[in-house]
């Protein structure tokens, strides 16, 4: 025999249901959706831009939507703190947050305190800085570029480095400098409007490679007494890491960050450091240039770490400088 129920009894079932349904969607929190800017579309940095962001949403089951914005490199990166809110996440090398907070460099004329506010979360993989010339010669010194056409990158690490080295190496005045976007490097070099061109990337990163599959390439190799001077962290490329390029190359390479500002709310920027932490190794599988990444790094860091992030490192028990504090 069926039972049935009453109108009544339908109608309070109906309305359990449709309470249920409301308790559950105001408990159900959307995501965080957090800008993640870092450089040019096709150089390694905005690759990994596109790899963090699967791992962070994939870390975080959906709660954290990281959305990587194309970028003109990291000086425009710090500048947009001026004017970004909390939810933004952007990365630079030290040496650049220094001349921010100084003033200095690309920052002059601009009030350090509107960078005093930046924070650090966790390392990215460093820069690498590379200087590709024309030709086949496989390596060749510094000293090769005198008198050469050399574009450096507008708006980038890299091209502050590159002048630099020029000054140290006694090269300033002899290279003829090209000032444009480090995106049409390739084509500029293999249409013989450029000699060469300096880029600070991840290795293998992928403009070069690009170039290396237009034109033979040469890699600019620095002598141990050369690297000591600049003051930089010594690097070497292997050798078979790019087409053409056999023998290992002695370069330099700075660390880079991942940062905030003082506006990101504590449990988000302990989440997406806590969550990216989690998916590193998942990262280094997809990508090598990931398993680069060490807590060490963090003692390189030129500004304190967000209240979040040291929440995240000291449940973790990773050793900090007491400076990062």
């Amino acid at each position: 025999m069926r039972a049935h129920l009453c109108p009544l009894s339908r109608l309070a079932g109906l309305a359990f249901a449709a309470v249920a349904l409301l308790s559950s969607t105001a408990l159900a929190e959307p995501p965080v959706r957090v800008t993640y800017k870092s450089a040019l579309a096709g150089t390694a940095y905005h690759q990994m831009g596109g790899e963090l962001a699967q791992a962070i949403q994939a870390g975080s089951a959906g709660a954290l939507l990281l959305s990587s914005e194309e970028s003109q490199g990291s000086v425009q990166n710090i500048m947009e703190v001026m004017h970004r809110q909390g939810l933004y996440v952007f990365t630079a090398p030290p040496a650049l947050i220094a001349e921010a907070l100084e003033g200095q460099g690309p920052f002059a004329g601009r009030d350090p305190e509107h960078f005093a506010a930046i924070r650090g979360l966790f390392p990215v993989p460093p820069l690498t800085m590379h200087f590709v010339m024309a030709g086949d010669r496989g390596t060749a010194p510094i000293e090769a570029l005198e008198g050469k056409h050399v574009l450096l990158g507008r708006g980038t690490f890299s091209s502050g480095e590159a002048a630099r080295y020029f000054e140290l190496f006694g090269l300033a005045g002899k290279v003829r400098l090209a000032d444009a976007s480090i995106t049409n490097a390739s084509e500029a070099l293999r249409d013989g409007r450029i000699d060469a061109y300096v880029t600070a990337s991840s290795f293998p990163t992928p403009n070069v490679m690009d170039t290396a599959s237009l034109v033979p390439i040469t890699l600019i190799s620095l002598t141990d007494e050369q690297v000591e001077r600049t003051g930089a962290v010594r690097q070497i490329i292997p050798g078979g890491t790019y087409p053409g390029i056999d023998k290992r190359v002695v370069t330099t390479s700075s660390p880079v960050f991942a940062l905030a500002t003082v506006h990101m709310d504590e449990d988000v920027a302990y989440r997406l450091t806590k969550t990216f932490w989690e998916q590193q190794a998942a990262l280094t599988e997809t990508s090598p240039w990931w398993g680069s990444v060490t807590a060490e790094l963090l003692a390189h860091l030129p500004v304190d770490l967000h209240p979040g992030a040291l929440r995240y490192y000291d449940e973790a028990d990773v050793e900090l400088p007491e400076a990062l504090r």
